[in-house]
């Protein structure tokens, strides 16, 4: 591999990172080949389900994230369903894809006509007024049951506030606990 200049790099697990914390190029590239797998499993789907929908493929952080963004309003909302549950199973289906093309475990992301953006939005509101409330009462409050994808824009949100949550219960009924420090 040719670059210019020069940096350290040390390994951590199965990863490579540089000395300043950032991914190298090995594992760029294996995000943006999730990414690249997973949209054309999604693509053939649109296809067969005869939807129209664009597809946009992007990396942040450390995942792959594909975005179908509706052509016209409202073709979308079947693969979306209910509360999303949809959403979750191709995402899912998404994952082995990109899983069976790379040969490494995904934790892909997607989004299908802005659901989950407006979700992240919605559960970002509802953190902050939990929050206004422990600070303001000094007691614990307890949120309804959530996925994994909503615990960890709460769990996020409560951090950077610098208060602290915890997960209790069980699937489908886990749930988050925000508390003062």
């Amino acid at each position: 591999m040719t670059t210019e200049g020069t940096e350290a790099m040390t390994t951590e697990g199965d990863e490579t990172v540089d000395a300043d914390g950032g991914e190298d190029a090995a594992s760029a590239g294996l995000l943006e080949r999730e990414g690249d797998a997973a949209a054309d499993y999604l693509e053939a789907l649109l296809d067969i389900a005869d939807l129209d929908g664009d597809i946009d493929i992007d990396v942040e952080g450390d995942r792959a994230q594909v975005s179908i963004l509706e052509v016209n309003k409202g073709d979308l909302a079947s693969l979306v369903g209910p509360d999303g549950e949809v959403l979750e199973a191709l995402q899912e289906l998404a994952r082995l894809a990109a899983a069976q093309a790379t040969g490494q475990r995904s934790r892909l992301m997607l989004d299908i006509a802005g659901f989950r953006l407006a979700r992240r939005r919605e559960l970002e509101d509802m953190a902050r007024a939990a929050i206004e409330e422990v600070q303001s009462t000094g007691e614990q409050v307890r949120l309804a049951p959530m996925n994994a994808f909503e615990r960890k824009v709460v769990h996020d949100v409560v951090t950077s506030a610098g208060l602290v949550s915890s997960s209790e219960g069980v699937e489908p009924d886990r749930r988050i606990v925000i508390r003062a420090s």
